[in-house]
């Protein structure tokens, strides 16, 4: 009876409170596709953030073009991609509004603006991270991404931007421990558009390249107008991304890049170029595709679309006849490639590939950067 008294009168443990979750406020530009994606993203998975992580996940506001949503207007907003109640956009007042008096706030640019771009060393100088999978502020005018890099380096403030180089692969991620832990990039060899990894996969004469063309277009594979994709313009600013990141201050003129749209072509309004995508009649671009694709076959290749950085620190975006038992011979559908030779990777490269196309993989890697800048400032990941 005593052991009896003596247990039941022992204090029972009071149970653990559960941590305060830390508050990120955060704010997207640009709810398109990716921005879509990313906040259907954020919404699956703000309970188990906080249940979880001690994260608290809280969208302040969304802007577009010309429209921006508050959560002071909506305190619904994070159950939608909009509010009934928008003001006109106004990017300065929008990034106050986001920053508010919060320790941790963060702003999202899934825009393919110039204008935003140009606030990013503001917004970084003011204490606001920035996430992004937009290429112009890592590939535009050298003097700028300077003053970006600058403003990140100098306070507490972080700009991650992993979506800008093969969207949710960890490409830039790796390069950068490599390089932080002393290694030196010798050269880079990638394919960097999903689209043009799919149409050269599944070109084999058997169609014209039009015909490819407008199926991937059909599909969504492609941008609106798809010769921003034959251009090369966009894989050259992956390029001079990842240049920058390993210390060549490359700039986008400085890539030779060999865009496949003829001439004609090219001088085509975007209507016209589609009417007559739609309507098979593109001999300009066939035909010579169709004679360098023999050439090829002809030699024991197959044909890819290569950007390349070399030791010297000469880049280059082109078709490439590529052997047979190349690693880039064997890529699948959109799969974006990247091969990285350094000193420790040398005679065998490193080589980090995967999906690199598409609304919910790029989302995803721009959600990871949120949450490596959240853990970095002392949320639990």
């Amino acid at each position: 009876m005593v052991a009896s008294s003596v247990e039941l009168s022992r204090p029972r443990p009071h149970p653990v409170a559960s941590p305060t979750p830390r508050l990120l406020a955060l704010g997207v530009i640009g709810p398109g596709r990716v921005g879509g994606a990313l906040l259907d993203q954020l919404r699956a998975a703000r309970t188990r953030l906080a249940n979880q992580a001690g994260l608290a996940l809280e969208l302040r506001g969304i802007a577009t073009r010309s429209r921006m949503w508050l959560d002071c207007d909506d305190p619904q907003l994070d159950q939608r991609n909009g509010a009934q109640t928008w003001r006109p956009a106004d990017l300065d007042a929008f990034a106050a509004y986001i920053r508010g008096t919060q320790d941790m706030a963060m702003l999202v640019d899934c825009s393919a603006s110039e204008a935003v771009a140009d606030r990013y060393a503001d917004w970084l100088a003011a204490g606001t991270h920035v996430v992004t999978p937009n290429k112009l502020a890592g590939s535009g005018p050298l003097a700028r991404w300077q003053a970006i890099r600058a403003a990140a380096a100098a306070g507490a403030s972080r700009w991650r931007y992993e979506a800008t180089v093969c969207a949710g692969l960890p490409v830039i991620q790796t390069l950068r421990d490599l390089l932080d832990t002393g290694d030196t990039l010798h050269a880079v060899e990638g394919m960097f558009s999903g689209t043009l990894a799919w149409l050269c996969s599944r070109y084999d004469a058997t169609l014209p390249f039009s015909a490819l063309l407008r199926e991937a277009h059909a599909q969504g594979y492609t941008e609106p107008d798809p010769r921003e994709d034959l251009s090369g313009t966009d894989v050259a600013r992956k390029l001079v991304i990842l240049a920058r990141e390993a210390g060549w201050p490359l700039s986008l003129e400085d890539v030779e890049v060999e865009s496949l749209v003829p001439p004609a072509l090219a001088a085509l309004s975007a209507d016209t170029f589609l009417d007559r995508l739609g309507q098979g009649g593109l001999a300009e671009l066939d035909a010579p595709l169709a004679e360098r694709l023999a050439r090829t076959r002809e030699a024991g290749c197959v044909l890819r679309h290569v950007a390349s950085l070399d030791a010297h620190g000469r880049a280059t975006v082109r078709l490439q006849a590529l052997s047979a038992c190349h690693p880039f011979a064997h890529t699948r559908l959109t799969d974006n490639i990247v091969q990285l030779r350094t000193a420790r990777y040398c005679d065998n490269p490193l080589i980090v590939q995967g999906p690199g196309a598409g609304p919910q993989v790029t989302a995803a890697g721009v959600f990871a950067d949120v949450l490596r800048i959240a853990e970095a400032q002392g949320a639990r990941a």
